[in-house]
Formats: C-alpha cells, sequence, structure tokens
C-alpha cells in the first residue's frame, strides 16, 4: 500500500478495465484503519491531508486488508501476489469488458469462462447452500486461482515499485 493511497497498478488496473474503471477499489491505506475507528474521520483525515476519500466498500474490507497485510509482511520470503478476478475474467474474455457479476448475463458469462478453464463443478458450487458465500465471491475465488496457477501477466509490467515495507505494487492476472 501507498500512504497516499494512489498506485501504478490499480490506475493500470483501471485503465484496462475501462468502461468499468470504478470495479478497482484504489486507496487503501495503512494509516486509515490503524488510526481511526470511524469512515468519517478517516475520510476527513484523508481531505486534510490532500488525499482522495475511500469509498464504503473499501472502508468495510479494512480489517481483512489488514490481516492480510500483516501476514504477508510477517512473511516475506513467501511468494504472495495480490490478484484482481475481474483482470483475469477480461483476461478470460479476449479483453472484452464484461457486464456486472451481479447481473444474469454477466454472471452466465463468468460461469461460462470458468468452465471452459477447467472449473467443471462451478454450476454446482454456485447453487450449493451449505457454503455460505455469495455466488460472486465464487466467482472471484476462482478467477483468482487460475492467476495463482496461471498467471498471463501483471500491472505494471516489469519490476514494480515497492511500498514503505518493501512489498511489490503490482496486481496479476
Amino acid at each position: 500500500m501507498s500512504d497516499h493511497g494512489e498506485r501504478d497498478c490499480d490506475l493500470l488496473a483501471r485503465a484496462k478495465l475501462r468502461p468499468h474503471a470504478s470495479r478497482v477499489f484504489a486507496g487503501a491505506r495503512r494509516w486509515l484503519w490503524s488510526e481511526f475507528s470511524d469512515p468519517n474521520d478517516a475520510n476527513r483525515e484523508a481531505q486534510r491531508r490532500g488525499q482522495k476519500r475511500v469509498s464504503r466498500q473499501l472502508w468495510h474490507l479494512g480489517a481483512k486488508i489488514m490481516e492480510v497485510d500483516a501476514f504477508v509482511r510477517a512473511n516475506p520470503s513467501r511468494d504472495i501476489r495480490e490478484v484482481h478476478p475481474e483482470l483475469v475474467f477480461l483476461r478470460l474474455n479476449d479483453n472484452e469488458p464484461l457486464p456486472s457479476k451481479k447481473s444474469a448475463g454477466g454472471v452466465a458469462l463468468r460461469r461460462a469462462l470458468l468452465r471452459q478453464s477447467g472449473f467443471r463443478q462451478i454450476d454446482r458450487w454456485l447453487t450449493h447452500e451449505r457454503s455460505g458465500a455469495k455466488p460472486d465471491d465464487v466467482l472471484d475465488a476462482c478467477a483468482v486461482a487460475i492467476a495463482a496457477r496461471e498467471p498471463a501477466g501483471s500491472v505494471p509490467e516489469g519490476a514494480p515499485p515497492v511500498d514503505a515495507h518493501g512489498l511489490p505494487m503490482r496486481i496479476w492476472f
């Protein structure tokens, strides 16, 4: 994460996903969640610092982001990579933008792309009620697994910038 909330990898991911750039939550900063427990207070401080506010969606992911961040920093020798599922789906769809993952057409297209990629049980997983996972979360998890198994690239390409803790600021797909 950057201290100011802007990373090249987020900007590049947003550019690749146009016209759906908003699918990339930008602006995560460690100080947001370490110094504040209220999103309104955190956003006021971000504005005071001349930085962008964070969305409610990103704010509510903060505890998990910080948990993962602590794990990654404590385990620098592990090959842990940031992945964005929408970039994976874009790749699987020949770089053609996809409809919303919340729409019937978006779900159907993502299911078909995952089936083509070897997820033969995807329909069963999406209808299995005991998992507790929402269908779009199951689809995203499968996309992340594809990037973990066979990454096709990253943004940025080449050597990425690193954050204050030496962690690469790069998104794989």
